[in-house]
């Protein structure tokens, strides 16, 4: 079924215009920006529940018989949000998740705005992790409704122990690149990211090889001094996993892997924007150091996510969620956020008091070039798939679209 959204401001190339979209096969098929004088040609429809469009008429140009017209007067139209390091929400823990569930998860990413989402494992046993991978294969033969599953990032297990945070210290591992080949082979390589230690003796070496198998390559969870950290992003280290967390922070004498991430222009840095993980003031730092383009905010959430305070797990751990802040229940370090995409985008509005355009592309377009998925999702562009969120003002989730639906 065709759709036309009309009357929305709508977020194309970088800049909001007033404009009509068309989609079509679940992709963009048209965009008209609009035209005043033709505002009161523009018949209403009541709101946002949308209607059919009767025969012989036509919005922009767009002719809408049959049509699902779906009026977003008032509403920011944007590209939707990518999620792409989540350990789960709505009470699933992706290390634990069955096909059932990840479809559970796409569901409620949908409701915060998420069009797609990576599965973040946490490390793990082999078993385990295959286990995960397993059931990801089958949810791609599942009937979706909600954000798409994107891929798989593993965090771990080539990870230090020093900076381990929730990570299992008897499951960490040296580089082994045979497990790595079996883990992508098993996903039908839709493993797309991976979060290692550049410290640990062979990382380095083993960057190449990853990107080899069609895995991007994040530092983090790592205690690397600069010189280390620079190397790492020479080999291909695209960018840094929680950016500040789990990590040696930066010395006027001794940068470390902080300092080497934040000077190099090319590094992307996830950011969690919740608050707690990061102060608002560092948040606008790390966003002034490395620019727009090469930040990216993930909610690193866990099964809390949306539901109330309490006991809860990640991987192997237990946690405990008191005031929202999820921590290990041995009363160790934090242990991911109960952050959603949606409340991701608002702290961000706030927290740096930039418009609206300037942080879109944090949570769309940074993800999608850093995985290398621009070609389809992160923009609105004809040919690009309708994945798309209407916004009030206040940059509140009032509709999601995934492939248009």
């Amino acid at each position: 079924m065709k759709t036309i959204i009309k009357n929305g401001k709508v977020y194309y190339r970088h800049a909001l215009v007033r404009a009509d979209l068309e989609i079509a096969e679940g992709r963009i098929a048209a965009i008209k920006q609009f035209e005043e004088a033709a505002a009161a040609e523009h018949p209403k429809t009541g709101g946002l529940t949308g209607h059919p469009g009767q025969h012989g008429e036509h919005i922009n140009g767009m002719e809408v018989s049959g049509a699902q017209v779906i009026d977003a007067t008032g509403l920011i139209v944007s590209p939707g949000f990518l999620d792409i390091h989540t350990h789960g929400c709505a009470g699933v823990d992706v290390n634990a998740a069955t096909a059932e569930d990840y479809e559970k998860l796409s569901r409620f990413q949908a409701s915060q705005g998420a069009v797609g989402w990576q599965a973040s494992i946490l490390t793990d046993t082999r078993e385990q992790t295959l286990w995960c991978i397993g059931e990801y294969e089958r949810w791609k033969k599942l009937e979706h409704r909600g954000a798409k599953l994107i891929g798989i990032h593993l965090e771990g297990p080539f990870l230090s122990p020093e900076y381990k945070g929730a990570m299992p210290e008897y499951l960490l591992r040296k580089p082994d690149l045979a497990l790595l080949k079996e883990y992508q082979e098993a996903a039908g390589g839709d493993i797309r990211y991976i979060t290692v230690s550049p410290e640990i003796p062979g990382v380095i070496d083993f960057i190449p090889e990853i990107r080899k198998l069609g895995i991007t390559v994040a530092i983090g969870h790592s205690g690397a001094d600069y010189e280390t950290a620079c190397r790492a992003i020479a080999a291909g280290a695209a960018a840094a996993t929680h950016t500040s967390n789990a990590m040696r922070l930066l010395h006027q004498h001794e940068p470390a892997i902080w300092g080497a991430v934040l000077e190099d222009d090319e590094v992307y840095c996830e950011m969690i924007c919740d608050g707690r993980h990061l102060h608002p003031g560092t948040v606008r730092l790390i966003i002034k150091t490395k620019g727009l383009d090469r930040v990216v905010a993930v909610t690193d959430s866990i099964m809390a996510a949306g539901l109330p305070d309490g006991n809860y797990k990640l991987g192997v751990n237990d946690v405990v969620v008191k005031d929202g802040d999820a921590r290990l229940a041995d009363g160790g370090s934090r242990a991911g956020s109960t952050l959603t995409a949606g409340q991701g985008f608002r702290n961000l509005l706030t927290f740096t008091g930039r418009p609206m355009e300037e942080i879109i592309p944090i949570l769309t377009e940074n993800p999608a070039r850093l995985l290398g998925l621009f070609d389809h999702i992160g923009s609105i562009e004809v040919g690009k798939d309708a994945d798309l969120v209407l916004l009030d003002p206040s940059g509140n989730v009032v509709r999601t679209l995934v492939g248009g639906r």
